[in-house]
């Protein structure tokens, strides 16, 4: 027999009993940017696609100026949660911790609150064909 230099796969570490995903590595700005476009294009309807998109790039726009290192990782975590939870079609129906809330300053809820209602009145467009949002 020749010896041979093709490697095996091992069992390495112990095997986790829980069943959430495990974390990746964080994404730098500009790779994770791409991938929740490309999350976005594969796992969601066109609307919420559009109403995404748009979010996500106001988001990134606003924070890409910001030097707080700190700052940095918890936006980038976070976004890449999400990315994870809309890949895993886990994020219907999936409530914000409260302890998330409570961390959030007033501009962070106002603008949480402006998410709920553009998602509600578009969902009322989609399910009520009499609803004229022009009056």
């Amino acid at each position: 027999m020749k010896p041979t230099t093709k490697l095996f796969a091992t069992v390495s570490g112990q095997a986790t009993k829980s069943l959430r995903p495990t974390q990746m590595a964080l994404l730098p700005p500009i790779p994770l940017y791409r991938r929740l476009f490309r999350v976005h294009r594969n796992h969601l309807p066109r609307e919420a696609r559009l109403l995404g998109d748009e979010y996500i790039k106001a988001e990134f726009r606003a924070h890409q100026k910001i030097d707080n290192p700190v700052h940095i990782i918890g936006f980038l975590t976070e976004w890449q949660n999400y990315a994870q939870l809309v890949e895993g079609g886990t994020w219907r129906g999936e409530k914000i911790d409260k302890q998330k809330i409570e961390k959030m300053s007033d501009q962070q809820i106002g603008q949480l609150y402006e998410l709920m209602q553009a998602i509600r009145k578009q969902d009322l467009i989609d399910n009520d064909p009499e609803y004229d949002p022009d009056k």
